[in-house]
């Protein structure tokens, strides 16, 4: 194999590593948009079951209540 060649083979291989990186960057910065989403979310779903709860507190729990046949 030349000298120019193997420049060539690698100049190829630099240029579909480079592809990859900037694909998996890619990938990355849109599982971090999702996972902020789905932080929020949660965190909005946790501030609403707090609400929820301390407005029942000195009640029955829902979950603990006899069903209305009994």
């Amino acid at each position: 194999m030349s000298k120019e060649d193997r420049i060539v083979a690698l100049e190829e291989q630099v240029a579909h590593l480079t592809k990859t990186v900037e694909e998996l960057s890619d990938v990355v910065a849109k599982q971090e948009r999702i996972l902020e989403v789905a932080e929020r979310r949660l965190g909005m779903l946790m501030e609403a079951e707090a609400l929820r709860q301390s407005d029942t507190e000195g009640s029955i729990a829902l979950a603990d209540q006899r069903p209305p046949h009994w």
